[in-house]
């Protein structure tokens, strides 16, 4: 399976949709149901058909069904899978990465992952594996209530690695659908990768589980659509306020003096580029690469380095240091106020 680019065909739906050559402007001001978009013939279909490949191999009997919805999520109750609207057509796909600044989901292997990361869901519903005295002895329990945000412990050894910002750690019901995604995924290793962790004990957990349902019928085969993109009058426009909305939530403030350790005000530099317009240049680069290194989402870092941006050109700071010093200090100083963000508590993105 090829990976698709934001503008080939793979990603595009063979109706010709009238909101298809809208401007941004324009498209966003259409109501998500207004779009009557669907999921056939689109590249995630191949995907959904792998994720079945896996499920059959193992000996699974589950077949998660899917629709469209406004983002990733299983809902409690219905073995099945809601996929983000912009996935269905490269159109979309395309406004998403504008005003997210990246596509969650946006290529074959990505959409596994988080693929794999719902099945655990739906295989946990489908036999209501939570109700299981062991289940909760490895995991916790399913009724703990979902926290507006989490604080990740990035060195522990007692959770699995699947999704970014150490989702295993969100919650139960996503460190068991966590686990269950390094299990299934083919080739993992998941032996030998995580030999020395305690983390190790949950997989073979999850192994002899899996082993014990396998071939049997699912108790729970609700077919529900939970939220499908035909029945949200939300407009785009709302929907991406909101959803920067969450991504902003959370943020530590700037301090003046983290941004006076790198720039300054004093007249003598009054000849050297003012802070604003350095970060403007750097910006790109700084996000990429800040991103690359923590795992966090690029619109976060983007967030932070706009509010740098804005409080620079409010203290008029210049310069004070080379540009490549300037440059290693403004990477640091960002990448250090990501990792405390993740300290202080991450806000769930819900999949």
């Amino acid at each position: 399976m090829g990976r698709p680019s934001y503008s080939n065909k793979t990603n595009s739906l063979p109706t010709a949709y009238p909101w298809g050559d809208l401007s941004d402007q324009d498209l966003l001001d259409l109501r998500l149901c207004d779009l009557k978009i669907q999921l056939n013939d689109t590249w995630i279909m191949g995907c959904v058909r792998q994720l079945n490949q896996e499920l059959d191999r193992v000996g699974l009997r589950v077949r998660p069904h899917v629709w469209l919805s406004s983002e990733w999520f299983s809902p409690d109750g219905v073995p099945g899978i809601a996929i983000p609207f912009y996935l269905s057509h490269g159109r979309l796909m395309r406004l998403e990465k504008k005003q997210m600044l990246e596509v969650e989901g946006g290529s074959p292997q990505k959409c596994m992952k988080i693929l794999r990361h719902e099945a655990g869901h739906c295989i946990d519903t489908a036999y209501r594996l939570h109700q299981r005295k062991q289940w909760k002895q490895f995991f916790g329990s399913y009724t703990t209530p979902y926290p507006d945000a989490y604080r990740p412990d990035p060195a522990s050894h007692g959770f699995v690695l699947h999704l970014d910002w150490w989702y295993a750690q969100a919650h139960p019901a996503e460190d068991f659908a966590e686990t269950f995604a390094v299990w299934l995924t083919p080739n993992s290793r998941w032996r030998q990768h995580y030999q020395t962790w305690p983390a190790l004990r949950k997989l073979e957990y999850v192994d002899q589980l899996m082993d014990q349902i396998r071939g049997t019928p699912p108790k729970i085969r609700s077919r529900r659509q939970v939220e499908p993109v035909s029945q949200i009058q939300t407009t785009l426009r709302q929907h991406y306020d909101h959803k920067r909305q969450r991504h902003m939530d959370g943020w530590p403030e700037l301090y003046d003096l983290d941004l006076h350790r790198l720039f300054s005000n004093d007249s003598k530099f009054r000849g050297r580029p003012t802070a604003a317009s350095f970060l403007r240049q750097i910006h790109p680069q700084v996000r990429k690469i800040v991103s690359d290194w923590t795992g966090s989402h690029p619109y976060t870092i983007d967030h932070i380095l706009r509010s740098m941006i804005g409080r620079c050109k409010e203290l008029r700071l210049r310069l004070m240091l080379p540009e490549d010093h300037s440059r290693v200090q403004t990477m640091i100083m960002v990448t250090i106020k990501t990792l405390h963000f993740a300290q202080i508590g991450h806000h769930r993105i819900p999949i």
